[in-house]
């Protein structure tokens, strides 16, 4: 292109045929340095296009890299799209059997809870009946408490009663007189031949002496009961009089000993009682004289008034 344009001006130059040699030498060096330039221009432009070459082949490595990129990315779009559809139709169907399930656990909860709070209600039920009856039981423990103590205090009172009346008959003892204490009572046993005369009801002197030694004990122990028991061995009563038989005899017997007892003014009345057993409540064998001997006798039982045991066991 240079080259035509240079041409042009030298023939423009030479058919005017008005140009100066200076002037020539001047074009002709600025046609070397456009020649040069021209040289240069092409030179770089043969670089350029190998530049140009190399970059469009690599653009098109790249690309066709990110397409085959772009592909793999589709195919694992694909594959993750169809797990999630999988994984998607799995939580429907879990959400489902879950709500299910979940309803029925929730009542299966709710009636356990019902269960719970009934038998939290039963056992606080329980645990105050269990105080109460802890209670209960602490008031009876402190009643049995008092009770073996007022026990323990009638023993030892019938002890001592027992002691006193030992002390008072002293003199009688061994003649036909025992004295016992058991099953907290105390027996004053006295056979018939300290008392009375055969078949009769009349105490002697010195039964009546023995009676009233008994009586002077008993009037200074207000809370005794006292009960007087007649005694018979089993032969038949053939004396003489208004007796019908050994119970009758042992029960005007029995009455003559409260007759006696009656005239001590300390002895409560009402503490008294006389009863007959005729033959019917032997401590020994009727068949030996020793042993009747022992049948015919007079029992003074003295049993503690039992009013305030008897609360106390009734509170029980």
């Amino acid at each position: 292109m240079l080259k035509k344009i240079f041409f042009g001006i030298i023939l423009v130059l030479f058919f005017t045929s008005c140009v100066s040699t200076k002037i020539y030498e001047d074009l002709k060096d600025r046609y070397d340095v456009l020649k040069a330039e021209n040289e240069s221009l092409m030179s770089q432009l043969d670089a350029q296009k190998g530049n140009t070459d190399y970059s469009e082949a690599r653009f098109r490595a790249e690309i066709e890299k990110l397409n085959t990129e772009n592909s793999r990315l589709k195919m694992d779009l694909a594959a993750v799209q169809n797990n999630l559809d999988r994984l998607q139709a799995s939580y429907d169907a879990l959400e489902a059997n879950s709500s299910s399930s979940l309803s029925e656990n929730l009542e299966r909860n709710r009636k356990l809870l019902e269960e719970l709070e009934a038998k939290e209600k039963r056992l606080a039920q329980e645990e105050a009946r269990l105080k109460e009856l802890q209670r209960e039981l602490a008031a009876r423990s402190s009643r049995v408490d008092e009770l073996e103590g007022i026990i323990a205090a009638k023993d030892a009172k019938m002890r001592a009663l027992k002691d006193a009346i030992s002390s008072a008959l002293v003199n009688f003892e061994g003649n036909g007189l025992t004295i016992e204490q058991r099953d907290g009572k105390v027996y004053v046993s006295m056979e018939n031949k300290l008392l009375f005369e055969s078949g009769s009801w009349a105490v002697n002197s010195r039964g009546r002496e023995a009676v009233v030694q008994l009586g002077s004990v008993l009037s200074e122990n207000k809370g005794i009961a006292v009960l007087i028991e007649g005694h018979t061995d089993n032969v038949p009563y053939g004396g003489s009089g208004n007796i019908k038989d050994n119970w009758d005899l042992s029960t005007k017997r029995a009455t003559a000993i409260v007759n006696i007892l009656t005239q001590n003014a300390g002895i409560p009345k009402e503490n008294l009682t006389a009863a007959g057993r005729g033959e019917y409540a032997p401590i020994a064998s009727n068949t030996t004289s020793e042993g009747r001997s022992k049948n015919r006798r007079i029992e003074v039982i003295l049993t503690p008034k039992l009013d305030e045991i008897t609360r106390l066991l009734n509170d029980i």
